[in-house]
């Protein structure tokens, strides 16, 4: 098993990506829809949120840490 630092780098610029895009989608659901409402905004993150790794592995860059073995 990989250390927490080791782990953290691995993971670090995925966060980052999946936090980019969060804000673009609300952005776009945004311009599209108009404001959304907490319960709306909260689906579109927890489906980033699901979505980001499942289409990270379907590519094949997840991390060694999100691999499934």
């Amino acid at each position: 098993m990989s250390s927490t630092r080791g782990t953290v780098r691995q993971l670090a610029p995925h966060w980052a990506a999946m936090f980019l895009l969060m804000v673009a989608a609300l952005s776009l659901v945004e311009r599209v829809v108009g404001a959304p409402g907490l319960l709306p905004s909260a689906g579109v993150v927890v489906a980033v949120a699901i979505g980001y790794p499942c289409a990270v592995r379907a590519l094949g860059v997840a991390p060694p840490v999100w691999r499934r073995s």
